[in-house]
């Protein structure tokens, strides 16, 4: 039981955290009916649907298929590269930067070695997860934290997306520079990727995935009511696919409802709420980054919201602040873990050019940032 109990929290280490911190302040605040306010439903309800749908797509192959097909165009080590780490950066931006490498870091460790490109591993890794970071931060669905905070602030589309488009752009000319650094040489192996021949109910399945992210999506932006879009989504799977709700992220839900309690408590702490919101004031993007560091981008997102109205600040912030440790986003840790299974007793030197890269795209972006921020 103790080995498994130590194995959970390496594993959920977050999630451990914020249980203990929640427990913790409800000895300050007693648990009372203002507990059932904690909570953001909302939040809660289009997170599962969104992982939901991306596990149904998942398991039918789509993305792998998608890539496959897009890599028969690569004709040498530049273009195969820039496609591997593009793929990231926009896929991330509908699927989420978790989704994202989940499906491609694999694809790509597979890839590079019929390709007798090996020793390419790290170097494209880091890019691809740099990529899939920064990608995911210009939608309300590329995140969790740009999902919460488009939630809880009612900011409309257009003030989101002039909160991240620059930043976005930014980051995509970056990532074009790194690819254009890379060798032009020609791929040493003939490859054969062969995408999924899809049958006719799986096409079907598929089509009802798409309507059901269609429908994730104008719940996102108010345009439907998020329990009906609820029913809808969970009425599928129940009766259609049942195994992907097993894919959900769960512990990533609970994360959300331990971070809420402990938040709502600090907020009725006078001395707490006082003391976190004159450290905000007029430092959101900062803050939010180095708080990343430690605690992760997610629960950083979720902790500060409530002590500042500059949604766009923390927004920046805390997307900026996926760069930086392996843990500032916890999907950084997505791509490490597969590196280290395929090339043990490499990964000091995974960590050392990850480290460098990411500090090196941070300290662009919040350059960038201050500037906008004076125009």
């Amino acid at each position: 039981m103790k080995e498994q109990l130590i194995t959970f929290f390496k594993k959920e280490t977050i999630l451990c955290t914020a249980g203990i911190l929640a427990g913790i302040s409800a000895f300050f605040i007693p648990p009372d009916r203002t507990y059932l306010q904690y909570c953001d439903l909302r939040v809660l309800v289009l997170l599962f649907c969104l992982m939901a749908v991306m596990s149904g797509f998942q398991q039918l192959g789509l993305f792998n298929s998608l890539a496959a097909a897009l890599l028969k165009k690569a004709r040498n080590q530049r273009q195969l590269t820039t496609i591997l780490i593009m793929l990231c950066f926009f896929s991330a931006m509908l699927v989420t930067n978790d989704v994202a490498l989940i499906t491609f870091v694999p694809f790509t460790l597979l890839l590079l070695e019929r390709a007798g490109l090996k020793e390419w591993c790290a170097p494209i890794l880091v890019l691809q997860t740099i990529a899939a970071n920064l990608g995911s931060m210009l939608t309300p669905v590329g995140n969790p934290q740009n999902l919460y905070i488009y939630t809880v602030s009612a900011m409309t589309a257009g003030d989101f997306f002039a909160a991240t488009f620059p930043l976005t752009l930014l980051s995509f000319l970056l990532l074009c520079l790194f690819c254009m650094k890379q060798p032009t040489a020609p791929l040493p192996l003939q490859r054969k990727q062969e995408h999924n021949k899809y049958s006719a109910k799986e096409k079907q399945l598929l089509a009802a995935l798409g309507v059901l992210f269609l429908l994730c999506l104008l719940a996102v932006f108010r345009i439907l009511p998020y329990l009906l879009v609820f029913a809808l989504v969970l009425g599928w799977f129940l009766l259609f696919q049942p195994r992907v709700l097993r894919k959900v992220d769960y512990n990533l839900l609970l994360t959300f409802v331990c971070f809420f309690l402990l938040i709502g408590n600090l907020g009725r702490i006078p001395i707490v709420r006082e003391a976190l919101q004159h450290t905000l004031q007029g430092k959101e993007v900062f803050v939010a980054f180095f708080a990343s560091q430690i605690i992760s981008n997610v629960p950083a997102a979720v902790l500060l919201s409530e002590f500042t109205d500059r949604y766009d600040c923390l927004l920046a912030g805390v997307n900026i602040g996926g760069l930086g440790t392996l843990i500032a986003s916890m999907a950084s840790l997505i791509s490490y873990k597969y590196f280290a299974q395929s090339q043990p007793g490499q990964s000091t030197r995974y960590i050392a050019l990850f480290t460098k890269l990411n500090l090196l795209f941070a300290v662009v972006l919040l350059a960038a940032n201050a500037l906008l921020m004076l125009l």
